[in-house]
C-alpha cells in the first residue's frame, strides 16, 4: 500500500474540508482514520457528515470510525481518544484541524463568538493533543500536526481580527511548546498553514466574496502527507507553508491546485511577503 498502511489517524474537523482531503489522501494507504467533527447528521448549508466521510475513506482504501465530537468538551475528547484506541489499537497521528472563525475586530466581536474561537482553536488544540499524546508516545512515527499559521509579532495580523487571530497563535504556541516538551519521546509537533486561501465550505459560507480566488484543499493534504511521512525524531518545531513544503520535493506546477484557472489567488491571512521558501 503506503506509508500509512495500518496508521491510525485521529482527526478533527474531518467532515468537511481540508480535514477530508487529509483523511482520504491517507486512506489511499490503507490508513486507519478517525474521523471525528461536529456534524453527525445533513447540515442545512454546509456538505459531508462524519459518515460520508468515512464511506469515502473506506472506499478510498482506508479503515474509517466516525464519533461525533463537540471539540469543546474535553471530556467528550477523552471518550473519543478511548474509543478509537479501544477499536484500533493506538494512535499514531494527531490532525488538530478544527476551528472557528470570525474575522472580526474588538468592538464587533460578541463575547460568545470569542468564546467559541477560543474553545474550538486553542483549547481544543491543547486538550486533544494532552489526551493523545500518551498514545502517541507507543507509536513508532508519531506526529501532530494543527492547521494553524507560523507566529509573528507583526500588528497588521492583529489589528483587524484580534480575537481569530490570539485564537489561532494560540494553537501555533501548543506547537511551539509541545515540539520541545515532547522532543525525548520523539513526537513530531509541527504547524501546517496554506499560502492561499484554500476553498473550504467556510470560506464559501463566511467569505464567498473570496471564494473564486482559491486553491483547492488537496494541496493541503499534498503538503501534510510528506510532513507526516517524515522521520518523527527529525521534523518537529516546524511552521509549514504547503506550497513550500511541496517546492522542497521538486513540485513547482501548482496549476492542478487552483479553483477558477485563470483568476487571481489570494493569499491567506498571516503569510509575510518577505518569507523565503524552505
Amino acid at each position: 500500500m503506503g506509508a500509512f498502511k495500518d496508521k491510525v489517524i485521529f482527526i478533527t474537523g474531518a467532515s468537511r474540508g481540508i480535514g477530508r482531503e487529509i483523511a482520504l489522501r491517507a486512506a489511499q494507504d490503507g490508513a486507519k482514520i478517525v474521523i471525528t467533527g461536529k456534524t453527525g447528521q445533513p447540515h442545512a448549508k454546509l456538505p459531508g457528515t462524519i459518515h460520508s466521510v468515512a464511506k469515502e475513506v473506506e472506499l478510498a482504501g482506508g479503515s474509517a470510525l466516525a464519533i461525533q465530537l463537540d471539540v469543546r468538551d474535553e471530556v467528550k475528547i477523552q471518550e473519543a481518544v478511548a474509543q478509537a484506541v479501544a477499536h484500533f489499537g493506538g494512535i499514531d497521528i494527531l490532525i488538530n484541524n478544527a476551528s472557528a472563525i470570525s474575522l472580526t475586530n474588538t468592538l464587533d466581536t460578541p463575547m460568545k463568538r470569542y468564546d467559541l474561537m477560543m474553545q474550538v482553536n486553542m483549547r481544543a488544540t491543547f486538550a486533544t493533543s494532552q489526551a493523545c499524546i500518551p498514545h502517541l508516545k507507543q507509536s513508532s512515527n508519531p506526529h501532530i500536526l494543527t492547521l494553524s499559521p507560523p507566529l509573528s509579532l507583526n500588528p497588521k495580523w492583529f489589528a483587524p481580527h484580534l480575537p481569530y487571530t490570539m485564537s489561532k497563535y494560540g494553537m501555533s504556541l501548543c506547537t511551539l511548546g509541545m515540539a520541545e516538551e515532547f522532543k525525548e519521546d520523539r513526537i513530531a509537533v509541527n504547524s501546517l498553514w496554506p499560502k492561499t486561501i484554500i476553498a473550504t465550505s467556510a470560506i464559501e459560507f463566511n467569505m464567498p466574496q473570496l471564494y473564486e480566488a482559491c486553491r483547492k484543499p488537496q494541496i493541503v493534504s499534498d503538503a501534510a502527507y510528506l510532513i507526516l511521512t517524515k522521520e518523527s525524531k527529525a521534523t518537529t518545531g516546524q511552521f509549514f507553508i504547503d506550497e513550500e513544503v511541496l517546492r522542497a520535493h521538486g513540485i513547482t506546477d501548482f496549476s492542478q491546485y487552483v479553483l477558477n484557472p485563470g483568476k487571481p489567488i489570494f493569499p491567506d491571512l498571516f503569510i509575510d511577503e518577505d518569507r523565503k521558501y524552505v
